[in-house]
């Protein structure tokens, strides 16, 4: 069925984690910040040198993972990241690397909310009858507390963490694994997502209806395909979804 063919009724909506359903960007970098704050008191630094040195390990990272990363422990990454990030401000001190990784870690928790509106969508969402998915690029040594701390691991039908189902967005097929497991056609699913490449390119590929939560308001690459819809905050999803059930 080409996209602009007839699709079949809404039937499952796969949701994106971090940026879509909570704002991670704020949680991370406040975390990150307050771990600076503490060693730029011990140590003499610059605060803010050490929280961008990490931000960019950080951006690095995520950037660029591969699927053959995908059997890392994303403890033993953070731990290296912020070593890496220790070394930039002039600190060569890998215990006190881990002792960053989990403060991190501890005042991450402190920071991650689900956006407002979140958990009542989900459940209007389940009431309709669609099956729900949560599909995440993270680490389920890390995500599955994170899911569980959000209050989330009961509001989906399938979680679907990279490292757990060996693909990563915007590989085409794990949107439609996804889909299989969820017992739906691709053409009858949507998926709603913050990163263009990531979440929209793969999800559109496979075939579902495309909802891009552009919280960051960025700009469509030159020539890129325009997703079915274009949202700019978490409030706004609902309304997307509503246009996707009335597309035919």
């Amino acid at each position: 069925m080409s996209r602009s063919g007839a699709r079949p009724p809404l039937a499952a909506v796969i949701f994106d984690l971090d940026d879509t359903l909570h704002d991670d960007t704020v949680a991370y970098r406040r975390a990150a910040e307050r771990v600076a704050a503490e060693i730029a008191r011990e140590r003499g630094i610059d605060a803010d040198a050490l929280q961008r040195a990490y931000v960019l390990e950080v951006q690095r990272f995520w950037g660029n993972l591969s699927s053959e990363q995908l059997s890392e422990s994303i403890g033993d990454v953070r731990t290296a990241m912020w070593r890496a990030a220790l070394r930039a401000v002039g600190i060569d001190d890998p215990p006190l690397g881990e002792r960053c990784a989990a403060e991190y870690n501890r005042f991450r928790k402190d920071e991650l909310k689900l956006w407002p509106g979140v958990l009542d969508l989900l459940s209007a969402l389940r009431v309709e009858g669609l099956r729900l998915a949560l599909l995440t690029n993270g680490f389920a040594e890390t995500h599955r507390e994170k899911i569980a701390q959000l209050e989330l691991t009961d509001a989906f039908d399938e979680l679907f963490i990279a490292d757990e189902v060996g693909m990563l967005k915007p590989d085409p097929r794990l949107f439609r694994y996804a889909c299989k497991q969820l017992g739906v056609e691709t053409a009858a699913a949507a998926m709603v997502g913050d990163r263009y490449e990531r979440d929209i390119v793969g999800a559109a590929d496979a075939g579902l209806y495309t909802v891009w939560l552009n919280a960051r308001r960025e700009s469509l690459p030159a020539g890129a395909r325009p997703p079915d819809a274009l949202v700019h905050e978490f409030a706004q999803v609902e309304g997307a979804l509503q246009a996707a059930r009335k597309r035919n």
